[in-house]
């Protein structure tokens, strides 16, 4: 059903649609009241609208955008709910919130901006361009490595002892750098927070800049955009919703399962995974530095976590990579590096998660209610958060939302997204066979 307060584009000719100051041409817009949805979309994606509507109606504690475009075109660009726990300030269409692993894909971006320019390359040792990373045996952990989870690095254990060492960002990219990887070279381990300290040292040492201000120059400003951006934006907190909801787990840091002796290889199978799993993901102080209208992670770089991040500004960028590297006549990638980020790196159970991800380098594959192919990949966000690009259908899509709920999938999605990507699907393969389809 579709919802009576949206206004509807009525559009025969999906690629009649042209974004102008975030909407089609010929769509007409009204007034409506706060909690309810407010944006655009063709009639075909009405189910997917009328379902984001359930997920936030009045009574909703938080609030969400959702954006999708086809062939680089705005075909849905709608929010709704509040940014605010006093349900006082309704989301508006360049709203950001802390979109926790979804940030990965952004911060990915950039290393393929520069692999793009001939600054970095895929094959070449970490070590090449950041010496100090080829301590403890890691000489021969290529690029490749890094950006697909391979090179063992996935664990926080003894990296942060008080709540302000994890607010340090260049301190923990000199202590990653300097530790031994697992013994498990070459296998993927997801690397939950690690990762963006990683690549922000990576690229730092390539340009001299750290990942908040990559993220600006190489993204944001070239696609024309302001919801895309590491920690505290340059216009503060005015745009800014809170997360509201549980915040990640937390756990003390001596070693948990450490000691655990197995009796039979499927139990010592389950406890390695456990001891990875919280190792990974599990951090002291974490929902200190995360609470609160003004939380203390956006005065830090943690690229694994603190993008802040609108849906329309993650459409736009994934449909750099659904469509060949170019979006809106602005081209920020080459057909060629599009073609190698797209490829999948490995298909193995990774050892964090414990489930295939197909990991691409910076990207794994994008999960959705329905869809059982593999040419669409992105990253999803604890909380629910996420963006993809499908290169095979021309489709980008991106969500964020500030009610956080609990995880129910691996690397942070929800069933919200995954529903709201199957029903993206459903209406793209019926625009694209005709009404008949319908």
């Amino acid at each position: 059903m579709v919802l009576p307060l949206l206004s509807w584009c009525q559009l025969g000719d999906p690629m009649a649609v042209t974004p102008s100051a975030g909407q089609a041409r010929g769509v007409t817009t009204q007034q409506v009241p706060p909690g309810a949805v407010d944006g655009f979309a063709h009639p075909a994606f009405a189910p997917v609208v009328s379902y984001f509507g359930r997920l936030f109606n009045p009574t909703s504690r938080g609030g969400g955008a959702l954006a999708v475009r086809l062939h680089g075109r705005a075909i849905v660009d709608v929010w709704a709910g509040f940014a605010d726990r006093r349900r006082s300030e309704p989301w508006k269409r360049d709203t950001v919130t802390i979109c926790f692993s979804t940030t990965k894909g952004v911060a990915s971006t950039v290393i393929h901006r520069l692999a793009d320019r001939g600054l970095i390359d895929y094959e070449a040792p970490v070590a090449s361009y950041w010496p100090e990373f080829g301590a403890a045996g890691k000489q021969a952990i290529t690029v490749r490595q890094l950006l697909s989870h391979q090179a063992g690095l996935h664990s926080m254990t003894d990296l942060v002892e008080r709540r302000e060492d994890l607010l340090d960002h260049i301190a923990l990219e000199e202590r990653l750098a300097a530790r031994p990887s697992d013994p498990w070279p070459g296998h993927p381990g997801y690397h939950a927070i690690t990762y963006g300290w990683l690549l922000a040292g990576l690229a730092r040492r390539v340009t001299g800049l750290g990942m908040a201000d990559l993220v600006r120059a190489e993204l944001a400003e070239p696609l024309d955009t302001d919801g895309l951006g590491i920690g505290m934006p340059p216009d503060g907190l005015r745009r800014f919703a809170p997360p509201i909801g549980r915040t990640p787990p937390v756990r003390p840091t001596p070693r948990l399962f450490a000691n655990v002796s197995a009796r039979s290889m499927p139990t010592l199978r389950r406890v390695e995974l456990t001891r990875r799993f919280l190792e990974a993901l599990y951090v002291p102080y974490f929902d200190q530095i995360l609470t609160g209208p003004a939380p203390s992670v956006l005065h830090t770089e943690m690229p694994s976590v603190n993008g802040l991040l609108s849906a329309h500004a993650l459409a736009k960028l994934y449909a750099v990579i659904a469509n060949d590297g170019e979006v809106e006549g602005v081209r920020l990638l080459s057909p060629e590096t599009v073609g190698a980020l797209s490829k999948v790196q490995t298909r193995a159970h990774d050892a964090v998660i414990g489930m295939r991800m197909n990991w691409r380098m910076g990207y794994h594959r994008a999960g959705a209610q329905g869809y059982r192919g593999d040419s669409a990949f992105g990253h999803y966000g604890y909380g629910g958060s996420g963006g993809w690009a499908d290169p095979a259908t021309g489709l980008s899509f991106g969500f964020v939302t500030n009610e956080l709920k609990l995880i129910q999938a691996p690397v942070g999605g929800d069933r919200r997204i995954f529903r709201l990507a199957g029903l993206v699907f459903r209406a793209a393969r019926a625009l694209s066979n005709g009404p008949e389809a319908t």
